[in-house]
């Protein structure tokens, strides 16, 4: 038996048939594509931060094995983000590893999980390595939520999951809290309201989790500067906290992870300044592409710009020409057909990126 075969044989074909998470090599040119604080790109941005980062790593115990509890971390969590005292945090390797421990924990060996769609990937890779069931809701054309068909998807399928983005990636749009209140309802298990976004949307679950006994919120430090040190968490009641972290490998955040982001959220302040900025720049961004022909941007309440255009590909190809990276998803999902999403980055390079724009089109 060939090595092919002996793979075919092997490997569950759920796995097959999966698609790795696609991911861009490194770009030396403008690279708006995956939502990251192009703000800090330069060595000179936030001399302070980055002295008391180069201190604290120094001065790290890296040679021991970090303490799981990481409490220090998660008080600088609770104190900068306003996170109860009485809910329990988890903490993963970017918010991509809170969701396979969930789906771990409540999936495997057959488990339903349900998202709305088009959505993050990694809700469907989670639950199928896990040998669960994933069920996608499609939303309208216009990326708006398809109430009915959602609430029937929930009473048929009876998800013991389901994942809800605010606001959502890719399309930036965030659903009425009414209806979100109705899924979470009708829900018959976990809901998971992912949070990514929320330093751009100024609007979180978070004071409403006690009114709930089935909702956790997620979230990640990757899109508010920190995208690098990969620190995810997920926090909510210790109930469903102490759960999920049965399934945590027990080393899972680093010593060097958590003594960053205890720097960085010391510094808090200015990766504010930064979403303030990347906030100003989007709605210049989506305003000045409504004015380009044959470019359609949908609204966004994230740091990125969900835009069809009559020939993605070819802008997408002469924009790289350019040296400038955005991400062409016409192929993730029928509703994403002609559209690229454009990350928000400096000043000077939404300069760039519209000038080149005009150009092209």
């Amino acid at each position: 038996m060939n090595r092919s075969e002996l793979i075919a044989k092997t490997i569950r074909p759920e796995v097959q048939s999966m698609r790795a998470y696609p991911v861009t090599p490194p770009w030396k040119g403008i690279k708006i594509e995956l939502m990251e604080d192009n703000h800090l790109d330069s060595p000179e941005a936030a001399p302070e931060m980055r002295a008391a980062l180069a201190k604290a790593v120094s001065e790290a115990a890296f040679n021991r094995y970090p303490d799981p509890a990481a409490p220090k971390l998660k008080a600088k969590l609770r104190e900068k983000l306003g996170i109860a005292a009485h809910h329990g945090i988890l903490l993963g390797a970017g918010s991509d590893e809170i969701i396979s421990l969930v789906s771990q924990a409540i999936l495997a060996g057959g488990g339903t999980a349900l998202s709305l769609e088009p959505s993050f990937a990694v809700f469907k890779n989670a639950a199928l390595a896990v040998a669960g069931r994933f069920v996608g809701v499609s939303l309208n054309a216009d990326f708006s939520l398809n109430f009915d068909a959602t609430l029937d998807a929930i009473k048929r399928e009876q998800p013991k999951l389901v994942w809800v983005v605010y606001p959502n990636n890719p399309t930036g749009n965030v659903y009425p809290d009414a209806a979100i209140e109705a899924i979470i309802k009708a829900a018959p298990g976990l809901v998971i309201i992912d949070e990514a976004y929320e330093p751009f949307a100024g609007r979180s679950w978070k004071d409403r989790l006690d009114e709930f006994p089935n909702v956790l919120v997620m979230r990640t430090l990757s899109k508010i500067g920190l995208a690098g040190v990969r620190l995810g968490y997920i926090f909510g009641a210790p109930e469903w906290i102490n759960e999920i972290d049965k399934v945590r490998g027990p080393f899972n955040v680093g010593v060097l992870q958590q003594v960053a982001a205890e720097v960085l959220l010391d510094h808090y302040g200015e990766l504010q300044r930064h979403a303030k900025l990347m906030v100003a720049e989007r709605e210049r961004l989506f305003a000045a592409l409504s004015a380009m022909p044959g470019v359609t941007p949908f609204p966004s309440a994230a740091n990125f710009v969900l835009a069809r255009f009559a020939d993605a590909a070819a802008v997408f190809e002469a924009l790289k020409a350019r040296g400038i990276l955005v991400r062409n998803l016409s192929a993730m999902h029928p509703l994403m057909a002609g559209t690229l999403r454009i990350s928000v980055g400096t000043g000077p390079e939404m300069e760039a990126l519209l000038g080149a724009l005009r150009e092209i089109l």
